[in-house]
């Protein structure tokens, strides 16, 4: 029997798949692949795709340890599907962002009920964090989905009722699948939250009762043990010593320059998940007095969804401990990546599920009980940080043109390039924005169409920059040595070499489509080394470059041009054949 609030989280459903879609997918392909990640990553896939080989990861040729296999298996079925191109190596990110957004916005609406599971869904979607990674060729979307999926699992698994116990096996397959998407990271942040969750709400004899905790670890072992033992198998130390090192060693010291202060995931979880972190503060102080006010006796059977839901806060406290449980998820996943070295933006992209769950609940519950002075506090401090986002957005043309020059070790014409009309347009949408915010936060009765004017602020910001920047950065300081890659790549025989001189771009390789000979400015014996060999040769490189290649090199002509970077070769021709009609690995435009 279909419930009466049956079509309402239907169409509520199809609303944020269709959304959630529009912005993952919406010229994905168009732009090409960033360096060095995405490079990295495309091109592994695409040597797995033509090798045939499902096992061994490699890049350019060698092995490649530094991420497991998952993603490469969904980059060789999307090859498949879509050929090699940019569109299918993102694809795998793109849909396992709207996957995200609709299995959270189905899992909150069955414990919280359909308005606060969309707009929980609504805030993970429209940040500018989760817009980046679901559309970029790396691991993270795919990881942050089975993160969920698990911890999502086991709440279902513990608390549900009849066959929603079930669930808890998807604790143990989420974090297996997670765990070959990006190494001991998949298991270790539901495992941390998990065992934060058991100890602060005294659940853990429930859990060795109802959670399977030994056939549930059996379980992830079958999944994720056989392909690791078949790489040490397959190449022994080879494998396990650089494993290692980019997993415990990328913990205990920087890697590749990734370093930075303890604070650097303060101002990333605040602009990343901008506009609904200013509630993150009044969420956690709330749910902190939650839980001090909690029985401090062993909980008996938990209630199940629907009776939590019901359940008044003075009533009941198991009503409040899914936040609870979202607040731990947040905070130990904040602090794990914290104590790392190696520090990136997008590490922390696992607690942004916990981070909507909280804001998108405080809300609602905000409008229920006497808590709308931090409702207040957090809009007001909602307007008046998008006001100065408005105004930086408004200066970074100015701050460009002053420090532009940075840039031209890999953007030769940095300082030719103009950002365009792109960012004081999305200045006038943030303040439009702000302060459309700032007026319905006045009255309660309208407070609740801010979160509608703060999702569509986002998505008009990111829309405008797809459309308006992103594409002279593309077209300026991408895709010009991507063109002369593929120019090269498709003019060569086997035999022959392609140099990547002073450059170390690594998706020059996958729009060569062949191994590549990175060699640093640096590094002209090695140069001169590779110009030694017969056959015919290639150096492709930034045109300010040419006064120092050797001068075995003197004979090389340039036979392509593009914004800075050109392509040499040792012989006078170079075939750049027109693009099929309907290319499975087509050429950038030429501008």
């Amino acid at each position: 029997m279909i419930s009466d609030r049956q079509p309402q989280r239907l169409v509520m459903a199809a609303v944020l798949v269709v959304l959630s879609g529009l912005l993952l997918f919406t010229e994905l392909g168009d732009m090409g692949l960033t360096d060095r990640d995405e490079g990295r990553n495309a091109e592994a896939g695409r040597e797995m795709f033509v090798s045939g080989d499902l096992i061994t990861p490699t890049f350019n040729g060698e092995l490649r340890v530094a991420k497991p296999v998952f993603i490469y298996w969904l980059m060789t079925l999307s090859y498949q599907v879509f050929g090699v191109n940019e569109f299918a190596a993102r694809a795998p990110s793109a849909v396992f962002g709207v996957a995200l957004v609709l299995m959270h916005f189905l899992v909150l609406s069955r414990l919280r009920g359909a308005a606060v599971g969309f707009a929980s869904a609504f805030m993970l979607l429209l940040n500018i964090e989760m817009l980046a990674l679901g559309r970029m060729a790396i691991t993270d979307s795919v990881l942050i989905f089975f993160t969920t999926l698990s911890l999502y699992g086991f709440w279902l698994g513990l608390h549900g009722t009849g066959t929603e116990r079930h669930w808890i096996w998807s604790f143990y397959v989420g974090m297996a699948v997670a765990t070959l998407t990006k190494g001991p990271v998949g298991f270790l942040v539901p495992l941390m939250t998990v065992g934060l969750y058991l100890t602060a709400a005294r659940r853990w004899t429930q859990f060795w009762r109802q959670g399977f905790p030994l056939a549930g670890t059996l379980l992830f072992a079958v999944l994720t043990i056989p392909w690791y033992a078949a790489m040490v198998i397959i190449h022994g130390d080879a494998y396990s010593s650089q494993a290692k090192l980019h997993t415990v060693g990328r913990f205990l010291s920087p890697m590749e320059g990734h370093g930075a202060g303890p604070w650097f995931y303060a101002p990333v979880l605040f602009f990343g998940f901008f506009p609904w972190s200013p509630l993150l503060p009044a969420a956690l102080y709330q749910t902190y007095l939650d839980w001090r006010s909690r029985p401090q006796t062993e909980p008996a059977e938990p209630l199940s969804p629907d009776m939590a839901q019901s359940a008044t806060a003075d009533g009941a406290w198991e009503s409040r401990e899914l936040e609870w449980f979202a607040a731990l998820w947040l905070i130990g996943t904040f602090v794990f990546f914290t104590l790392s070295s190696t520090r990136l933006p997008h590490y922390i992209g696992p607690l942004f599920p916990a981070a909507s769950l909280l804001a998108a609940s405080y809300w609602f519950r905000a409008s229920e009980e006497s808590l709308a002075k931090g409702v207040r506090l957090s809009l007001h401090a909602t307007t008046i940080v998008g006001c100065l986002l408005a105004i930086g957005l408004a200066c970074l043309p100015i701050l460009y043109e002053k420090f532009s020059g940075k840039l031209l070790n890999e953007f030769p014409l940095a300082t030719q390039f103009e950002l365009g009309i792109g960012p004081y347009l999305a200045s006038a949408a943030v303040l439009i924005g702000m302060g459309l915010i700032g007026y319905f936060g006045l009255y309660h009765e309208k407070r609740w169409m801010t979160l509608g004017v703060a999702g569509g602020t986002v998505a008009a910001v990111f829309l405008l920059a797809l459309y308006t920047v992103v594409p002279g950065i593309n077209r300026y300081a991408i895709a010009p040595p991507q063109e002369l890659a593929y120019a090269a790549g498709v003019s060569l025989d086997p035999a022959d070499q392609l140099i990547a001189y002073g450059t170390t771009r690594p998706s020059i390789a996958f729009y060569a489509q062949r191994r590549v000979l990175f060699v640093s400015a640096g590094e002209v014996d090695r140069l001169k080394t590779a110009l030694r060999q017969p056959g015919r040769i290639m150096i492709l490189l930034r045109d300010d470059l040419r006064g120092s290649l050797p001068e075995e090199a003197a004979s090389f002509q340039p036979i392509l041009t593009r914004y800075g970077y050109v392509l040499l070769s040792n012989q006078p021709m170079v075939t750049v054949p027109d693009p099929p009609q309907q290319p499975t690995f087509p050429m950038l435009p030429a501008h």
